[in-house]
């Protein structure tokens, strides 16, 4: 007979957390952030407190966030993957393309969003270098 905690690790194994895209959306501004993760309630919880907290990544977002407050936001799963369809060692990349897809499709950059583009990221990276 399994004990209680190997019975939660394989369910929990076998039961994986939502993983894909979400977005955060400003709802004063309209401006949209969109990431991914590999749990996305756990990065839904981990947002809000990081925002809480005054320590979120994106200091564009967390500046709004000061701003406007906490109800000018809101949280949404724009799309997930189907863990049961993709073999595991494929979820990381597949949770990729799904959220560049939605980066192509919604062009959340400059007015519209809070993301960077990559190669903008790339030239903010290597000037902070030198």
């Amino acid at each position: 007979m399994m004990d209680r905690r190997k019975e939660l690790k394989l369910a929990y194994k076998l039961n994986p957390r939502p993983m894909g895209v979400y977005q955060i959306k400003n709802t004063v501004s309209g401006k949209i952030l969109i990431g991914s993760s590999m749990n996305l309630p756990g990065k839904d919880n981990s947002s809000r407190f990081q925002l809480e907290l005054n320590s979120f990544p994106n200091k564009a977002v967390q500046a709004d966030w000061n701003e406007y407050g906490p109800d000018a936001f809101v949280f949404a799963i724009l799309e997930t993957i189907k863990p049961q369809e993709i073999p595991e060692y494929e979820w990381r990349k597949a949770v990729s393309a799904l959220e560049e897809k939605w980066l192509d499709t919604v062009q959340p950059y400059g007015d519209n969003g809070y993301n960077i583009r990559k190669d903008e990221r790339k030239k903010s990276v290597t000037a902070e270098k030198s």
